[in-house]
């Protein structure tokens, strides 16, 4: 059956107002951020800590992220439990009787959404592409009667729950290995067993390299990674876009096997030639929305992954770049400062050796989810064409 379609304009919510925390500075706000979606939870934030004015939100609202949009973030703005619930600017706020919540989360989640908003981006790249919310309320949903939608909704909110079970396995699998990690070599914030500390910039093999940026040109077609290669638990070298042209005197542009690569918009770093070197990498180019980094002999890469995740390290990197908006901006002299803990390199590769072999299951793992998630897009593809 096909369903009615509707505008998503006339669901978008109108009057929503705005409260500038600071002025409250003793009261305690939920605060519905782009960071906090990422972790999983709103922030719990005394007025005085919220640096900037705030959307009003409440609770059953759908909030989409306009902000780097090809990461999907699409949230449902749960129970206030006594606090004010405000919300990023940077979301665009659904709000309507007659559309129910979850339903509108999995709608805008779908590939079909997704291929419809690409077309409509403003902005020259990487992390300052943004949604157009014109743009978006253009874009049309399906609308099936309300008990239809959440019929749809419960069943993909099955596949969800699928894919959860095996996200928390695979949680449980990366905090056995931070155990072990602990046990070996003791909290780096604390440093208990004294190994000494060297900035980043010191285990560097070469110096820290930006990628290319829109206005590159010159004679030689490449692929060139998009932001999600990066954004994502494991590093995806499928995604790029060829056609794009790099300087031929630029080599530091391309992708090595030995290098590391940080996402500028949250921090994260992936190894690029873990095991083999993925073939579809060669004659590669990197974004300017990637910084990439080489280590030298002193410094084990398995180690400095697991580190690099630890909370001592990852709240350095915060506070170095968290904005005022709530986003994050990594540059070089912030990576370059970063403060290490360096065993010796014996036993970091004896924690590589021991990291390899529980990888390999958490490999499998994700191999798994992949299939499901290729599975659950196809499905939400026919609930949202009627045919489910």
């Amino acid at each position: 059956m096909r369903w009615p379609l509707e505008p998503l304009g006339a669901f978008m919510a109108e009057r929503r107002g705005t409260v500038d925390p600071s002025r409250f500075p003793d009261e305690e706000f939920q605060l519905f951020s782009i960071p906090a979606f990422d972790d999983g939870k709103p922030e719990r934030l005394m007025g005085s800590e919220i640096g900037s004015a705030k959307q009003v939100v409440r609770t059953g609202d759908v909030l989409f992220s306009r902000i780097v949009p090809h990461i999907r973030r699409a949230w449902i703005v749960g129970p206030a439990d006594g606090a004010r619930q405000i919300g990023s600017g940077e979301w665009i706020v659904f709000r309507s009787p007659t559309l129910d919540a979850r339903y509108l989360r999995h709608f805008l989640l779908t590939d079909g959404f997704y291929a419809q908003i690409a077309k409509t981006l403003a902005g020259v790249g990487g992390s300052l592409m943004r949604a157009r919310p014109s743009e978006v309320a253009k874009i049309e949903i399906p609308l099936p009667p309300l008990q239809e939608q959440k019929r749809i909704a419960a069943i993909l909110d099955k596949t969800d729950a699928i894919r959860g079970k095996r996200d928390q396995a695979i949680k449980l699998t990366n905090e056995f290995l931070r155990s072990i990690f602990l046990e070996m070599f003791g909290d780096p914030g604390h440093n208990p067993k004294g190994w000494p500390r060297k900035a980043f910039a010191e285990i560097l093999s070469i110096p820290l390299r930006n990628g290319i940026s829109p206005s590159s040109d010159g004679t030689i077609p490449a692929r060139v990674l998009t932001l999600s290669a990066i954004t994502g638990r494991v590093f995806d070298p499928g995604a790029a876009k060829t056609g794009l042209f790099v300087e031929p005197t630029r080599p530091e542009k391309f992708v090595d096997a030995r290098d590391f690569l940080i996402c500028r918009g949250n921090g994260n770093l992936h190894l690029v030639g873990r095991g083999k070197f993925p073939a579809r990498l060669v004659d590669t180019a990197f974004p300017d929305t990637m910084i990439a980094a080489r280590v030298g002999l002193a410094c084990d890469k398995h180690y400095l992954e697991l580190l690099w995740d630890t909370p001592c390290l990852r709240q350095q990197i915060e506070q170095g770049a968290r904005t005022t908006n709530g986003t994050f901006k990594v540059n070089q002299q912030l990576l370059e400062g970063l403060q290490l803990p360096m065993p010796p390199l014996k036993l970091q590769k004896e924690f590589g050796t021991i990291r390899d072999s529980i990888q390999a299951t958490t490999h499998r793992m994700q191999v798994q989810e992949k299939e499901h998630q290729s599975l659950s897009s196809a499905l939400a593809t026919k609930a949202f064409a009627g045919d489910l």
